[in-house]
């Protein structure tokens, strides 16, 4: 039995990391952009300041799958294995269209602003198969059986990125970011139109408000 191990090009075994994607000025940006004015109350002045985006990357995975496939011809005589190492990115975002006035809540005596986002929504992984590595197992591998054993490898290694990109931990590290994000953005435009030291509170449909 023979094994190989092969990489397309610069293959790496990255570990599993996570890379936090910021807004990074977003709200700001499109304040700069598009005033400051007089954009009246609070809750107009804030859904300005994210009114040319439609959707915000807050966060972003790298992800590095390890999967196995197995192929076997002429009855059984042949066998082989491949176990793939694939790379993949998975972005997490915010639908800002969705962010309406609804959605925001102004305490003026308490000079706060809460804004209640909807749900994150995670992208389909980017499988990077440029970076993939392979280890094959056989003693006769063709190459139908090698193009064979490569697709499954991307079918597995996708659905594989997506459980994932599921995980708990992640979800809540993206979803960190994101209320971070919000609130650091929201509140430059209050203070530049005059409303002071805002207070900004962030949470997700479901969470409780925070206190």
């Amino acid at each position: 039995m023979a094994a190989e191990l092969t990489q397309p090009r610069r293959g790496n075994g990255l570990p599993w990391l996570v890379a936090a994607a910021a807004l990074a000025g977003a709200g700001y940006l499109g304040w700069v952009a598009y005033g400051p004015e007089d954009h009246g109350d609070p809750i107009t002045t804030s859904l300005a300041a994210f009114e040319k985006a439609n959707r915000l990357t807050v966060f972003s995975a790298q992800l590095v799958p390890v999967v196995t496939s197995d192929d076997e011809r002429m009855f059984g005589l042949l066998k082989s294995r491949q176990v793939a190492v694939i790379p993949a990115r998975v972005d997490y975002t915010l639908d800002l269209s969705r962010l309406d006035a609804g959605r925001l809540g102004w305490d003026k005596e308490g000079k706060r602003l809460d804004v209640t986002l909807p749900p994150l929504q995670v992208s389909k992984p980017n499988m990077d198969e440029a970076n993939a590595q392979y280890l094959r197992e056989g003693v006769w591998i063709t190459g139908d059986a090698q193009a064979k054993l490569t697709r499954s490898n991307t079918i597995v290694a996708e659905r594989e990125a997506t459980k994932q990109a599921a995980n708990p931990a992640l979800l809540d590290l993206a979803r960190t970011a994101a209320k971070q994000a919000v609130a650091q953005n929201l509140s430059v435009p209050l203070q530049v139109a005059g409303y002071g030291d805002v207070r900004v509170t962030v949470h997700f449909d479901g969470e409780p408000t925070p206190p």
